[in-house]
C-alpha cells in the first residue's frame, strides 16, 4: 500500500521562497539584539524530563512532547500505577516547551564560564503538543533575548525598544506592547484575601480576551475563589476596559508588594515613552497574567492591530529560575519573538521586501561536453570572484534553458557554444534588458562587475 506523503499536523515543509523569507526575519531579529548587545547560544532539541515538568503551569505540562525510553521502554514498569507515574517512568526525556528552561538550566550548568550580567540570544525551534489551529503550531521557533544577574529595570526599557525596533524594521505599521507586573497580580491576590491562590487567579484571568468575563468568573468559582474575593478582583474588569492604572494604587494600598509592582511598572513605562517609540502602541493591560509560573516581575505581550491573530511576541521577569536548578539569587528578564505568528502577518499583509530569493548570478548555458567543461572553468573563477554560478545540467533545447533561467529570476545566461571555444569569447545575455554581448573572458568579468 503506498502511503500518501502528508506533514503531521501542526508542523510544516517550508519551500525556497519561504526560507527566503524566514532568513530575512530571522536575520533582522538577529541584527538587533546584536546591536544591544546579546550573544548567540544553543541548547539542545532534549531536556531531561525532570528539567522542564514543573516549570510551565499545569496547562504548559499537558503540552510537553514525551520521548520514549530506548529499547523495550515497558520492561520493569509498574502497569497498576497512575498514568503520570507511568509516563515518567517510560520517558524520561522531552522536547523542549520553550527557551527559557532550559537556558536557565544552561546558566546553572556553565555558571563558572560566563560573565555575569550574562545577554544571550537564541533563535532555535520549540514544540507543544497544541491543538493545531490558525496562528498556532506543534513546532516553531522562538527567538529570545535574556540577561541574567541583573535586577535594573533598564533591561525592560531596553526590551521595549527591542520590540519597537524589530517589529518596525519588518515592516509592520500598528501593533499593541501589553505590560503588567505580576507583582501588582500579586498585590491583588493578597487584597482579595488569596496570596496563596495567585496561581489560580492568574491562570483565569490571562484568558479573560479568549472567554470573557463570566467564564472567567466561573472559573474563578471552580478553583475555589470566595464571592467576596470575586467581588474584590472585579475591580480589574473596569481598569481593563479604561487602560489605565487610575485607582490601582488605592486598591493596593495595604499591600507592599502590589504598590511595589506598581512603581516598577511606572518607572519602566515613562521611561519606554519618554524614549520615543517608532511603531509600537505601549499599553498598560491589568488582565495580562502570562499563565506561566515562573514570572515575578514584569510581563510583556505583543500583538498586531492589524491581524487577528493573538500574541506575536511576549516575556517577562523571573527572579528565580535558576534557583530550581541550584542556583538561587540569579535575577533574570527576557523576551521572545513568535517567528511562525509574525511570518503569518507579514505574509498575510504582503510586507516582505521585494527580491528576497537568492538566486545565481549567472547560469552558464549547457551546448555539449567540452563546452560546459569550458564553462565549469568560467564558474570556478566567477566563484572566486564571489559569484554565485551555476550550469544547467544537460544539453537540451536552448528554449528550456532559458525557461528554466526565466522561471528561476536569473538575470545573466553565459553561452559558451562551438563558435565561443574557438573565439576564446563569452556570450552574456541579460534576461531583464533583452541584450547580448559577446565578450573576452577579461572584459565578460568586467561588465559582470558592472552588473
Amino acid at each position: 500500500m503506498i502511503t500518501k506523503p502528508a506533514t503531521l499536523k501542526g508542523t510544516r515543509d517550508f519551500l525556497p521562497h519561504q526560507i527566503a523569507k524566514r532568513s530575512y526575519l530571522f536575520d533582522t531579529i538577529r541584527t538587533v539584539f546584536q546591536s544591544y548587545g546579546f550573544a548567540p547560544i544553543e541548547t539542545p532539541a532534549m531536556e531531561k524530563s525532570e528539567t522542564l515538568l514543573g516549570k510551565y503551569g499545569e496547562e504548559g505540562d499537558k503540552l510537553l512532547f514525551r520521548i520514549l525510553n530506548n529499547g523495550d521502554f515497558m520492561e520493569g514498569v509498574d502497569t497498576g500505577a497512575s498514568s503520570a507515574s507511568i509516563a515518567s517512568q517510560i520517558s524520561k526525556r522531552a522536547l523542549r516547551y520553550d527557551l527559557t528552561v532550559p537556558f536557565a538550566r544552561f546558566v546553572s550548568q556553565h555558571r563558572n564560564e560566563l560573565q555575569f550580567p550574562f545577554k544571550r540570544y537564541q533563535i532555535q525551534p520549540v514544540w507543544r503538543a497544541d491543538r493545531p489551529q490558525k496562528g498556532r503550531y506543534q513546532e516553531f521557533f522562538q527567538c529570545d533575548a535574556d540577561v541574567v544577574g541583573s535586577e535594573s529595570l533598564w533591561h525592560e526599557v531596553d526590551f521595549i525598544q527591542i520590540f519597537d525596533e524589530v517589529l518596525t524594521r519588518l515592516g509592520l505599521k500598528v501593533f499593541t506592547i501589553k505590560m503588567n507586573n505580576r507583582k501588582i497580580l500579586a498585590g491583588l491576590a493578597e487584597v482579595a484575601g488569596h496570596s496563596d491562590r495567585l496561581k489560580d487567579i492568574a491562570i483565569s484571568l490571562d484568558k479573560l480576551d479568549k472567554v470573557g468575563k463570566e467564564q472567567v468568573i466561573l472559573e474563578w468559582q471552580s478553583r475555589g475563589i470566595d464571592q467576596e474575593a470575586i467581588e474584590k478582583l472585579s475591580a480589574i474588569f473596569a481598569m481593563k476596559e479604561k487602560k489605565s492604572t487610575e485607582g490601582l494604587r488605592a486598591l493596593l494600598a495595604h499591600s507592599e508588594i502590589g504598590l511595589m509592582g506598581m512603581d516598577e511598572l511606572d518607572q519602566v513605562m515613562a521611561h519606554a515613552k519618554a524614549l520615543g517609540l517608532q511603531s509600537a502602541k505601549l499599553e498598560f493591560d491589568i488582565t495580562l497574567a502570562r499563565g506561566l509560573d515562573y514570572y515575578t516581575g514584569a510581563i510583556f505581550e505583543v500583538v498586531s492591530d492589524e491581524v487577528a491573530i493573538g500574541s506575536i511576541c511576549g516575556g517577562g521577569r523571573y527572579d528565580d529560575l535558576t534557583g530550581i536548578f541550584g542556583m538561587p539569587d540569579m535575577p533574570g528578564v527576557g523576551i521572545s519573538f513568535g517567528a511562525d505568528r509574525i511570518y503569518d502577518v507579514l505574509d498575510q499583509l504582503q510586507r516582505w521586501p521585494a527580491d528576497m530569493m537568492t538566486v545565481p548570478d549567472i547560469i552558464f548555458m549547457n551546448f555539449g561536453e567540452k563546452e560546459a567543461f569550458r564553462c565549469m572553468q568560467v564558474m570556478k573563477e566567477m566563484r572566486k570572484m564571489g559569484y554565485a554560478a551555476e550550469l544547467y545540467p544537460s544539453p537540451v533545447k536552448m528554449k528550456k534553458q532559458l525557461k528554466y533561467a526565466d522561471d528561476r529570476g536569473i538575470r545573466y545566461v553565459g553561452l559558451i557554444g562551438g563558435e565561443e571555444l574557438s573565439s576564446g569569447k563569452i556570450t552574456l545575455k541579460d534576461m531583464q534588458e533583452g541584450s547580448q554581448e559577446s565578450l573576452e573572458l577579461d572584459g565578460f568579468k568586467e561588465r559582470m562587475k558592472r552588473g
